[in-house]
């Protein structure tokens, strides 16, 4: 008969998580699944919501920073965009390919115009920044993407979607993004479990001040918890829209049931295109393949003016090939939206295509709406300190986690420096419910990959770890002791 050495608990606090007595094996599953999902995807999140609140703050720090490349004197009179766009042309020499022009949106604006350099990354565009009273260029920047993120700002986002790695650190997000959502679905399910069987409601709604140690902890993590739900949920939702393999499912989804944004045709012909959700955050057209008369960019953008472009915040594109269309369109994403575009025919100068925000099917709206608040650009100021203070809390939530594993350590054994794990999920379930689980998983796989197959293969472990170790106890000799 085995000897086993019993462990010592602390009576401050007990040596792991509180051990299942009866129930559904389920219920232990979402306990043991929410313990090592935030173990072990814990340093993703924190990476992701510490510089998501980073992120949330750029519009300011690059206003700050890039201050002169930006603004300008507010003028009396502006210059045509013509005179900006020679000054500009002549800033950055011969045989360079103007690529979009956007007007200065407000008066103490600059004019930015945008120019596809070899040389540059993907979705990268050099944009020269021109004083529209004066036609002085102010300075140029690198910019990414149709949102013309500042260098900053871009340097700020691919720490957030890549860590600065490139499309491999893209599985980083993706992990962050896809777990967030499972461990805040499992977490609210403990916490409703602990809400029904607690003496004291409000004990789960907020810290309990009078509580010390390892209790006092798990009041702040689950009061958190409840608080910033929905903005988990949602951060998870959005940010997979991002992300690499489930990305691509949602975009695949999309086009099925025909929930893509539809853009003007640039053809002549009449064919017409839908737009990537995030064409705001990357992406960029192909540059025009030859020069674009300055003087075009005044005339298309009177006649936008007089159609449906009524905003101040534009874009204007010349044709990107000859025989195409040129293209008007408003890049405001904050509320309310404003995002009709025009296509006109540059030798006609007549509209052969036109798209109206209004149009635009619900499900794109949708769509956009998320993406933009969680960029933090659709309600301003608003946005960006809701975002910020949700990302510092999920944050905090993940320290808390492991300061609640630190604390729950064996007082008086030296060797354990952690608690305890929960006991094992699936001990004594019956093969239905291990069978229905792994099928959930597959599924969730099919949509979520970096979520399903993990959980799989963390059920195939749990499984069948337990029959490894008894049938290696099996065949251990009589009269072995194990100390």
């Amino acid at each position: 008969m085995s000897v086993r050495e019993r462990p010592v608990v602390s009576p401050r606090d007990p040596g792991g998580p509180p051990r299942r007595r009866g129930g559904s094996p389920l219920g232990a599953l979402l306990l043991r699944l929410h313990f090592y999902a935030g173990i072990l995807v814990g340093p993703f999140i924190l990476v992701a919501a510490l510089s998501g609140a980073l992120y949330a703050l750029t519009p300011q720090l690059e206003q700050a920073v890039y201050a002169h490349e930006l603004h300008a004197p507010a003028p009396d009179s502006t210059v045509p965009l013509a005179a900006q766009i020679e000054a500009a042309n002549a800033h950055v020499g011969a045989g360079t390919a103007l690529f979009a022009v956007r007007p200065a949106p407000e008066p103490g604006d600059t004019t930015r115009i945008m120019y596809a350099v070899d040389g540059l990354g993907p979705s990268e565009s050099l944009a020269v920044f021109v004083d529209p009273g004066t036609a002085q260029v102010r300075g140029e920047l690198v910019v990414y993407g149709t949102s013309g993120a500042t260098p900053l700002r871009t340097w700020v986002s691919n720490l957030h979607r890549t860590l600065n790695l490139g499309d491999p650190g893209r599985v980083y997000s993706e992990l962050a993004a896809s777990w967030l959502g499972i461990i805040a679905i499992a977490g609210i399910a403990l916490w409703g479990i602990r809400l029904r069987k607690a003496k004291v409601k409000r004990d789960l709604l907020r810290p309990d001040p009078a509580h010390r140690g390892y209790r006092r902890l798990f009041g702040w993590h689950a009061s958190l918890g409840v608080w910033v739900l929905l903005g988990a949920l949602f951060l998870s939702a959005t940010g997979i829209t991002w992300s690499q393999y489930a990305g691509a499912n949602v975009d695949t989804l999309r086009a099925a049931l025909d929930w893509g944004t539809p853009t003007v045709s640039t053809s002549l012909d009449g064919t017409t295109a839908a737009a990537d959700g995030h064409a705001h955050h990357h992406g960029a057209d192909s540059a025009p393949s030859g020069s674009a008369n300055p003087a075009t960019f005044d005339a298309v953008l009177a006649i936008a003016q007089r159609q449906n472009v009524n905003t101040g915040q534009v874009e204007i594109k010349p044709p990107a090939e000859p025989g195409a269309a040129w293209t008007v369109r408003e890049i405001k994403t904050g509320f309310p939206t404003e995002s009709d575009s025009l296509a006109i025919d540059g030798t006609t100068m007549q509209v052969v295509d036109r798209v109206d925000f209004a149009d635009i099917p619900l499900a794109a709206k949708l769509a956009s709406w998320g993406i933009n608040i969680h960029m933090g650009v659709m309600f301003g100021l608003a946005n960006q300190i809701v975002l910020f203070v949700v990302a510092l809390a999920i944050a905090a939530m993940v320290v808390l986690g492991y300061l609640m594993w630190w604390r729950r350590r064996p007082g008086r054994n030296p060797s354990r420096i952690v608690g305890t794990p929960p006991g094992r999920a699936l001990r004594g379930a019956p093969w239905w419910e291990i069978g229905m689980v792994a099928v959930i998983a597959v599924f969730v796989g099919l949509w979520l990959p970096l979520v399903g197959w993990t959980l799989l293969g963390f059920l195939v472990l749990d499984t069948l770890i337990p029959w490894v170790r008894r049938a290696a106890h099996a065949r251990r000799p009589p009269g072995h002791q194990e100390v």
